[in-house]
């Protein structure tokens, strides 16, 4: 289990990763999975051994930590967020049961030996909406102020964090043509049920 890190940070609108591209890891944790996959490379071939690789981006599903928890409970606390305006950038997420599917696929099916692979819910989004559609999922309103994103992106280089801007406004895109036509492959549940799922347990664990 690698990640898209691996690729790199961010992709261009319309220009997603693939699992053939030249791998760009920027920070620690993404030079990190690729020094792994270069080592377990090695090891494979030494030892004669199947090896395949998966990069998936964001994981959420039930118990979701980190940004993706904080985004829920901004939604549930029903606090107004200035991203209404960020339309044009497209993020790819996974859901946790699509991934163990994916795990378990590769694991079965003779054509995934030595290959790297892509996972995604086959389905990218804005960051407008995603809250949009987690808040529904949420059974709340998405209050979004309508702020470009390009405003968002001045104040964020104005206190020095431009990385807040690419987390909110860039986009980072994975294209998972060759998983469904190598392996067949298809995420057996919809980004839309995975929201329900995440928020049905999150709304369980706050009751």
């Amino acid at each position: 289990m690698s990640s898209i890190k691996v690729n790199g940070e961010f992709t261009i609108l319309g220009k997603p990763f693939t699992a053939q591209d030249t791998p760009m890891p920027r920070d620690f944790y993404g030079i990190s999975k690729y020094e792994a996959e270069l080592g377990l490379r090695v090891v494979a071939e030494e030892f004669g051994m199947e090896l395949v690789i998966i990069r998936p981006p964001l994981v959420y599903g039930p118990s979701v930590k980190a940004n993706f928890l904080s985004m829920i409970n901004w939604l549930q606390q029903g606090i107004p967020l200035p991203l209404g305006g960020v339309r044009k950038n497209r993020r790819s997420l996974v859901f946790l049961d699509n991934l163990v599917d994916m795990i378990v696929t590769c694991i079965n099916h003779p054509a995934a030996a030595n290959q790297t692979f892509l996972v995604s819910d086959d389905e990218d989004l804005s960051t407008s909406e995603l809250l949009r559609r987690m808040a529904l999922a949420l059974g709340r309103p998405s209050r979004l102020i309508l702020v470009p994103a390009n405003v968002i992106a001045f104040g964020a280089r104005l206190i020095g964090r431009p990385d807040i801007s690419q987390r909110l406004c860039g986009s980072l895109q994975v294209d998972i043509r060759k998983t469904k036509d190598l392996l067949g492959w298809v995420p057996p549940v919809s980004l839309d049920e995975g929201f329900r799922q995440t928020a049905a347990h999150y709304l369980k664990m706050q009751s």
